[in-house]
């Protein structure tokens, strides 16, 4: 259980960032919901009860150093923080692509380094990987790089950076905000085709997503380890 313990989650505004908060706080922990927009978190504050809220950029290594500077101990922390850029590498300036990468790795490591020296024994990090790193799709190149470092990045710093356990969870096509940039008319609905085809045809939660989330934080055994929520996407 994280009764009492105190849980970081970087973008934990919406989607699934929000379903580990809420799942969190429904556990007994102190948990602190950090976002680039403070309307969002307003909103998740006022759905979950007895959520902290702080405004914060993943993109933004002084931003992230603020944020931990106020908190005196953590236990876990779980970075949601991610967008993506869909199109041929040929076909947009590099600039485009190159940020999406940069907050997925380079901010995730700016995480590590203001959190670390603040985390009690038993504590972990939990990174967000993907479907794409097995199972890359067209257009999506950028996010399949992405995701597959950030699951490695879970397997080496758990190396690096031991006792401190690293993991990750790769999520399938999940019911998040994400996709309604992505598809502005039908949002996630949009892939209701695609996952027709998984073992498991439908969508996945972000609750199913936050099951997985606190499992990699409560148990103690586990580290360098990344686990699939995609309804056996990758397996098709």
């Amino acid at each position: 259980m994280l009764h009492d313990q105190q849980v970081v989650v970087i973008g934990g505004s919406e989607g699934i960032g929000l379903a580990v908060a809420k799942a969190a706080r429904a556990q007994g922990a102190r948990v602190l919901a950090v976002s680039r927009t403070r309307e969002k978190l307003e909103v998740a504050r006022k759905a979950v009860s007895g959520l902290e809220i702080q405004v914060g950029d993943i993109n933004d290594p002084e931003s992230i150093r603020g944020i931990f500077s106020g908190v005196t101990a953590v236990d876990h922390v779980y970075i949601a923080a991610g967008s993506t850029k869909v199109g041929s590498p040929l076909d947009h300036p590099i600039q485009d692509f190159k940020h999406r990468f940069d907050e997925r790795v380079w901010g995730s490591i700016d995480v590590v380094r203001a959190a670390h020296g603040r985390m009690r024994a038993g504590g972990s990090f939990v990174f967000t990987g993907g479907l794409s790193s097995d199972r890359p799709v067209p257009g999506a190149w950028v996010s399949g790089i992405a995701t597959m470092a950030a699951e490695q990045l879970a397997r080496v710093l758990a190396l690096d950076l031991a006792p401190i356990r690293f993991n990750a969870v790769a999520p399938g096509y999940t019911e998040t905000p994400m996709w309604d940039s992505i598809f502005p008319r039908e949002g996630a609905r949009a892939l209701d085709a695609v996952t027709a085809r998984q073992p498991v045809p439908r969508l996945v939660s972000p609750d199913e997503v936050a099951q997985a989330v606190l499992l990699l934080m409560q148990n103690e055994a586990i580290t360098g380890e990344t686990i699939h929520i995609d309804g056996g996407a990758r397996l098709v």
